[in-house]
């Protein structure tokens, strides 16, 4: 067997030591990255779009608080929290989709478009406005005031996702 030399392994070693323990990894259950905010912000979102209703306006800002409630550890507050979010509703459509032979749409497509407004009152450099937009599709045999509510929640989750992997999903 060839000789090992002792210096050597302790050398490596000492240096194995001192990178790993350089390194800082931080782990995320929430999936947020918050930085040091404590406190979350969202305004109720305005209906601005032509068919919107207020219900649905009140219903989206309830599922956009609620996905940042469950996602980050931050506390809601009435103002000034330390994240804060705004916007509106600026589309609001519905569209025939899946067009048959006879000329008439087995499905009818509720879209839903928000413009949001994002503040980081402790680094500003993360603030951001953006649009997004979502759709889900629903039987053109079903009247869209039976099946809006349930509509709404589903673009809602899906735009409310959108809204945290944009804003502090670091994505």
């Amino acid at each position: 067997m060839a000789s090992i030399d002792r210096s050597r392994v302790g050398s490596c070693c000492l240096i194995a030591v001192v990178m790993l323990s350089s390194c800082r990894v931080n782990y995320s259950f929430t999936g947020g990255d918050v930085g040091q905010a404590r406190t979350l912000t969202v305004d109720l979102f305005q209906a601005r779009a032509p068919l919107v209703t207020p219900t649905a306006a009140q219903q989206f800002t309830e599922t956009v608080r609620d996905l940042l409630l469950a996602q980050t550890p931050l506390k809601l507050a009435r103002e000034n929290g330390d994240v804060q979010y705004s916007g509106s509703i600026t589309g609001y459509d519905v569209q025939p989709v899946n067009i048959q032979a006879n000329e008439t749409a087995a499905l009818n497509r509720l879209t839903m478009t928000a413009s949001v407004v994002y503040v980081n009152t402790l680094e500003p450099k993360k603030n951001a406005e953006f649009t997004i937009s979502r759709f889900a599709d629903y039987s053109s045999s079903q009247d869209l005031t039976a099946v809006e509510s349930q509509l709404v929640t589903e673009i809602g989750k899906q735009l409310a996702q959108d809204i945290f992997d944009r804003t502090l999903g670091n994505w």
